[in-house]
């Protein structure tokens, strides 16, 4: 991918323009194509690195090969087809995105959900990724992570991945590989190959980060430098706390998770991070999933409640009496478990306004509710050529910090 430019140049100096197609004759009325615009990145003062975890599965009956809803919007019981009085699809969660369920492929959603991370001052997403095989829905996950990345480097985000090595037996099971570590190698050498040079991939110690949801599968360390060594850099790596030691010596550090009530934040703040090279905490908004309810399974057995935003302040406060160098938001998009900071009917942009809080942007305007628009504009005008090109330059210049001429460039499209 191309190195994105992390500050602003003087005069913008790096302004690109792309000409559309000449003519000599003075009367035609072509469309001038928009400005493409380097992105820049957002001030603030707080110098912890802030990524969000990101769930790219969802799948829409437009965008899926049978032209049905995919599970986590449907579970085993709901139909997203089944419109409410409130003009609400019915889905499997408690709560709702403010751009209703989509596809996690679709181009419009990503360029959403990428400048409302960038606005609110996260560094980047820690993708949940399924790896490489065509089983169960890892195939359409990994499809719509590469058109979230594609997209990354235009915003001006890191990204890392954070994979789920429970799929290995999944994987082994179709067929598809002779063992689990054999397909661990698979899906890490396609890491290597795809990703980890990537300029806008995250970089810890000078390797590139990776995560894992677990171990789950390979719970030896015999097993990941079996798995490691087909790498030519092994990655800077991260277990679920409390779980590194599956990992032995490969592993190099921990991240922490959600879990009941912030007790057992604290303790991993005060009694592990202390022990680790590489700690990175976290802060959620609460915990409150829907398996029992959707027939997707037993229900996790506890909740976190939202509390108006109290529990968000909590995980916050503690994220930042802990001097951390990393913090993953839990989550942007799981709504299965309600742990979302994406934008809901029920929350609006309370969340990420706090992680802007949180992260120190110097301007303190809020720009998410004209995001929101250049989306809607995007479905509204779908079939307009004309108003898709405003629309592009409105993006250019948000992810060059030029909200202003965001805005001037969306009032002007009727």
């Amino acid at each position: 991918m191309k190195k994105y430019i992390t500050s602003l140049v003087f005069g913008l100096m790096s302004i690109v323009m792309v000409a559309g197609c000449s003519s000599d004759d003075k009367g035609s009325e072509k469309p001038v194509e928009p400005e493409t615009i380097a992105p820049v990145a957002i001030e603030k003062t707080n110098s912890t690195k802030i990524f969000v975890h990101y769930m790219p599965w969802f799948e829409t009956n437009e965008s899926s090969a049978d032209k049905k809803w995919g599970y986590h919007w449907t579970m085993a019981n709901k139909n997203p087809n089944t419109i409410g009085a409130n003009n609400h699809r019915e889905i499997a969660s408690y709560y709702y995105p403010l751009i209703g369920p989509y596809h996690s492929g679709d181009k419009n959603v990503i360029e959403n959900h990428l400048l409302l991370m960038k606005y609110s001052g996260i560094d980047g997403l820690l993708i949940d990724w399924y790896g490489t095989y065509d089983v169960n829905d890892y195939r359409m996950v990994k499809e719509n992570t590469e058109q979230l990345i594609a997209m990354l480097d235009k915003v001006g985000l890191e990204y890392a991945i954070v994979y789920e090595d429970r799929v290995t037996t999944n994987v082994v099971n179709a067929g598809k590989a002779i063992s689990v570590t054999s397909a661990a190698k698979t899906d890490l050498s396609y890491l290597q190959t795809n990703c980890f040079s990537d300029a806008n991939y995250i970089k810890i110690n000078g390797k590139p980060l990776l995560l894992n949801f677990g171990p789950i599968v390979l719970q030896t360390p015999a097993e990941w430098t079996n798995v490691f060594n087909t790498l030519t850099t092994k990655p800077t790596f991260l277990t679920l706390w409390d779980q590194s030691v599956e990992a032995g010596e490969n592993a190099s550090g921990e991240y922490a998770w959600v879990y009941k009530n912030s007790t057992y934040l604290t303790n991993f703040y005060t009694n592990t991070k202390p022990k680790l090279s590489v700690a990175m905490g976290s802060a959620y908004p609460g915990f409150k999933d829907f398996y029992a309810e959707g027939g997707g399974g037993a229900a996790i057995g506890w909740t976190i409640e939202h509390n108006n935003g109290a529990t968000l302040d909590e995980t916050l406060s503690l994220a930042k009496n802990a001097n951390l160098s990393y913090l993953q938001l839990i989550t942007w998009n799981d709504f299965g478990e309600g742990t979302m900071f994406e934008p809901t009917v029920e929350f609006g942009y309370n969340y990420i306004e706090k992680v802007k809080t949180f992260a120190g942007v110097k301007n303190t305007e809020s720009f998410f509710a004209d995001i929101s628009k250049l989306y809607n504009l995007r479905v509204e005008k779908k079939g307009n050529a004309d108003a898709q090109k405003k629309l592009d330059q409105a993006f250019n210049y948000f992810v060059s910090m030029q909200p202003a001429k965001a805005k001037q460039s969306l009032s002007e499209i009727k």
